[in-house]
């Protein structure tokens, strides 16, 4: 008798698996054992397939503590945050010292090994406050370093005091006592978080003293201010009208030359309110210095149809993000100012202003990531003012600036920045300028070193290397001989700078 195939692949796997307990049953035919064992597969099929679930189960279990776990570890690492946070703003009850500051030192040379010229206010523009880029364009040494002490009260309120040393010079040497401008140029209190302070006063700081005002930006890469508020009197910050409202008032005074001279010591009020709602930053300075007109600088001439009061406005707009394109962040103030107020930048320290003297400002920067390890900061700059120091002058100036960071590692980046800035000024005769107009360019390449990619462009501290080149039209040459355009041997036709800087703040 023939055996069918599936007989006989049966018998095969019999004798291969060697199942003892179906060989063994008796009276049962080939294909009742062939049924038999394939329903025992089944089952160990069946069982395998519950394992690998369980242990697939097991596993979610496990990748669900790990990100629990992480999710802990996230969490209490903010709270650390947090608590270091509070613990800065709310000092413990015996109180503690701070120390932060700002600073920067480098040295700088031509290609004919000079001393080489430089600042953000080189150009005749500079002389009302039209700045160029400073990177690789800083031959000075400037220092300023705060001491702070905190502390918290056991009724909740909190003091502060600070103080402010600052010094810069461009002398290489070390011991540089006779160059110094050392001087203190911050000193003040505030007190806050009082307990019978309710309603809009509550989170109010009261603050009296010489200081610099806390609110105010500026635009790094031209080391300008949009608004400079220093003097020394008293204010209120932070009453809020609303959540998204509050508001900052202040009354100081400043100086008019040197006051130890007999009917020169005419002084400038100046009363503030600086508003905020939400990103927009509304500003107003009126100021008055009576018998301003009357003043004698200290070579005897006398000051003529100076003004004796005036007004600075400001309307500004800051955002996280890059002018609302993407990510990022933008600043940008429009100013106007009138009289003593025309001086829009440092409010209240130009006592040659005349009273009809108008000045128009635009400021603004943004920052973006404009792809992989390449962040760029542009920035502009503009000024019109006329009536300034004579009638009929005018002063108008452009800049544009950008800097751009490319990220080679996590310590080394190389920097790159451009700046071009037009002029068209007519001093009218005002203490021999000469009317000019035209251009001034600037390209700086600068390697830099920093300990960590903290920012894109506020790591710090950095070490530079810089090449500098700049030009400019050899109209400006002309604008006067004691300004830096002006100086012998730095003149129109290209000139190259290399040098070494460190900038650190803290």
């Amino acid at each position: 008798m023939k055996m069918t195939s599936a007989a006989f692949i049966g018998c095969g796997l019999i004798n291969i698996l060697s199942i003892p307990h179906v060989i063994a049953a008796p009276g049962l035919t080939i294909e009742e054992r062939l049924n038999q064992l394939e329903l025992r597969l089944q089952k160990a099929e069946s069982r395998a397939t519950t394992a690998e679930q369980k242990n697939e189960q097991l596993q979610a279990q496990i990748q669900h503590s790990e990100q629990q776990a992480q999710q802990a570890q996230k969490t209490t690492q903010d709270l650390e945050k947090r608590t270091k946070h509070i613990e800065k703003v709310t000092p413990d009850d015996n109180g503690y010292f701070e120390l932060h500051g700002y600073a920067r030192s480098g040295m700088m040379t031509t290609q004919n090994a000079r001393h080489a010229q430089g600042g953000p206010y080189l150009t005749p523009a500079g002389q009302t406050g039209g700045a160029v880029g400073r990177l690789g364009n800083e031959p000075d040494t400037y220092v300023e370093v705060y001491l702070e002490k905190k502390q918290r009260l056991e009724n909740g309120a909190t003091t502060r005091f600070m103080t402010m040393i600052a010094d810069q010079q461009k002398s290489y040497n070390d011991w540089t006592a006779d160059s110094s401008t050392l001087n203190v140029s911050q000193a003040f209190a505030e007190i806050a978080s009082l307990p019978s302070f309710t309603g809009m006063f509550k989170d109010t700081t009261l603050w009296a003293g010489k200081r610099v005002d806390r609110d105010n930006f500026e635009i790094p890469w031209l080391d300008s201010k949009m608004i400079a508020l220093n003097g020394t009197g008293g204010g209120i910050y932070d009453i809020k009208w609303s959540d998204d409202i509050h508001s900052n008032f202040s009354f100081i005074g400043r100086s008019f030359g040197d006051v130890d001279i007999v009917n020169n010591d005419v002084q400038n009020y100046i009363l503030t309110a600086n508003n905020y709602v939400g990103p927009v930053q509304l500003y107003v300075s009126g100021m008055k210095a009576k018998d301003n007109d009357e003043r004698q600088i200290p070579n005897g001439i006398k000051v003529f149809n100076a003004a004796d009061q005036g007004y600075t406005t400001l309307l500004g707009y800051k955002t996280e993000s890059f002018y609302g394109l993407t990510k990022g962040e933008s600043r940008s103030a429009i100013s106007w100012g009138q009289g003593l107020g025309a001086e829009v930048k440092n409010i209240g320290t130009d006592p040659a202003l005349l009273s009809d003297a108008k000045t128009l400002r635009l400021a603004s920067y943004g920052i973006v990531n404009i792809a992989k390890d390449w962040d760029f900061a542009p920035s502009v700059l503009a000024q019109q003012s006329s009536d300034r120091y004579v009638k009929n002058d005018d002063y108008r100036w452009f800049t544009l600036n950008g800097r751009l960071m490319q990220n080679i590692t996590e310590n080394f980046v190389l920097g790159y920045e451009a700046s071009w800035q037009y002029m068209d000024l007519d001093p009218n005769g005002y203490l021999d300028y000469q009317k000019v107009h035209g251009n001034f360019y600037k390209l700086t390449f600068a390697p830099t070193f920093r300990a960590d990619n903290i920012s894109p462009f506020f790591s710090r501290p950095e070490l530079r290397f810089f090449a500098t080149w700049m030009n400019w039209d050899k109209s400006l040459d002309n604008y006067s001989s004691h300004d830096t355009l002006g100086q012998k041997d730095f003149t129109a036709g290209g000139e190259w700078s290399f040098g070494i800087q460190m900038e650190t703040f803290f």
